[in-house]
Formats: structure tokens, sequence, C-alpha cells
């Protein structure tokens, strides 16, 4: 991957991109007046991020452009400030306040919504572990302007970290946050939506696994999260109940951890 800008970018914008990239250890591509063809095949590499004013854009020659933006977690996050519930939300028991391990970010619409709700005293951690992904959200979270001054304080507040999940958890203490989320790729998609379908030629397909999930027991105080395809075999496979909502083709199950025992 190589970090790069659009057409004459402002000094500002370039210096952004340089920084990005000597933080991800990855080659900086000033854009001079080269098309992207030419500056991907100059460097021998095959994907790009394009630092913009007011946006990062993730490009590949053979797949659509990927960019941020928090999609349906800005409409979801609006819906939380006005005062009404959320699925996820409710299924994890959050509290403003709350810390919150996002073991799967993606493009940060859950994590996002977390740290709306949660407020300046939570503590929102989002882990991605592909790495063009983590500089989509990196660079997208720290300036992505929404319009909207409590979400964009919401987006600054998240933690991403570029890091494997169960590495993660093992590194961490028991019971160490409240709430650990999940949200894996689904093995057959429903339906994706423009903003989704790119995202599957980046993030992690693997399976959730069991060690992961008792590593999130562990480390947990409240409750462990699974976003899944509604009456998923995942659910009882992983030890989760799962919680049917009429009219929706996803559920979510949860994990409560009792600290009495």
């Amino acid at each position: 991957m190589i970090i790069t800008t659009g057409d004459r970018p402002l000094t500002e914008v370039a210096a952004r991109a340089e920084r990005l990239a000597e933080h991800l250890g990855v080659p900086y591509a000033p854009r001079g007046n080269q098309s992207m063809s030419k500056l991907l095949s100059r460097y021998g590499d095959e994907e790009a991020l394009v630092v913009l004013l007011q946006g990062v854009r993730l490009l590949r020659p053979d797949r659509p452009q990927l960019q941020f933006h928090p999609s349906m977690g800005f409409v979801r996050a609006k819906r939380v400030l006005k005062g009404e519930s959320d699925p996820m939300l409710e299924a994890a028991g959050m509290v403003p306040g709350d810390s919150v391990l996002d073991c799967t970010a993606g493009l940060g619409a859950d994590a996002l919504l977390f740290a709306v709700h949660g407020g300046e005293r939570s503590n929102v951690t989002a882990l991605e572990s592909s790495l063009p992904l983590y500089a989509l959200l990196t660079e997208g979270m720290a300036h992505y302007a929404s319009g909207l001054g409590e979400v964009d304080a919401a987006l600054r507040r998240i933690n991403v970290v570029h890091r494997n999940h169960l590495d993660y958890l093992r590194s961490l203490p028991d019971n160490s946050v409240d709430i650990v989320y999940f949200d894996p790729m689904f093995r057959e998609p429903l339906e994706d939506s423009a903003g989704i379908s790119p995202l599957r030629a980046y993030a992690n397909s693997d399976s959730l696994t069991q060690e992961s999930v008792s590593e999130a027991v562990r480390a947990g105080r409240k409750a462990v999260v699974l976003k899944e395809k509604r009456g998923s075999g995942e659910f009882s496979r992983l030890g989760f109940a799962e919680q049917l909502r009429p009219g929706t083709k996803t559920s979510y199950g949860v994990i409560t951890i009792d600290q009495r025992s």
C-alpha cells in the first residue's frame, strides 16, 4: 500500500499524508500530475490510500473505491442523540461511561454509536487487523466532518488499534473492559450496500473462534455481544443467547458476565 493525495493538494493535506505514511511504515507517493494507475505501477503496488481535504479513499484498480463514511452509523447516532433506543446498545446493556472493545471495527459505524452513547467519560477502542482498513479508519475518524459536532467529537474519541483481536484480548487483564463486541464479516452477505460491498476486499473473513469468545468473557465485566444473521448457528456454536427481533435479518447474541462467580 502507498499513501498519496489528490491532484494539487494543499500543503496541509500533503503533510497529513506524509505523517500517515510514516506512522504506517509505508511509502508516501507524491501525486504530481501522474494518474493513479501510473503511480501504482511506479511503486509496484496494488492499492493506494488517497488523503483528501475532507475525506480519505482506498483505491484498487480492480475493485470499487472505498471511502470513509459513517453511513448508517451516522443515522443511528442522530437517533440516539435524540433519545431513541438502538438494538445494539440495548443488547450490550451499555450505559454512559462504559468502556467498549469493538473487536471487528470495519468502517467504524458501531464504534461510533458506542462512543456517541458512552459520552466523554467512555473509552471506546476499535480493533482492525487489516492494514488498509486501519489506515482508512485512522485518517477518516481524525478528519471526517459530519456537520454534527457531537458525532465528530465521538469519532475523535475512538482509539483505533491495528491488531488481531485475539492477540489483543490475550493481552488484557481479567475484567478490564465493560463490553466486548464482535461483528464478523458474514460468510454469506445480506444484500450488501454500496458502502459495505467494497469492504469485503479488505476485511478479515475468518470465522470467530471459541478461544476469542473465551478471552472476551475473561476480559469483560458486563457482556460480550455478537452480531450475526438472524437464526445463525454461530450463536449456539459460540455460546451466545440470541435476542430475536421481529422483522429483521440480523440478531444480537449476548453472553452476560456474572461478576459474582
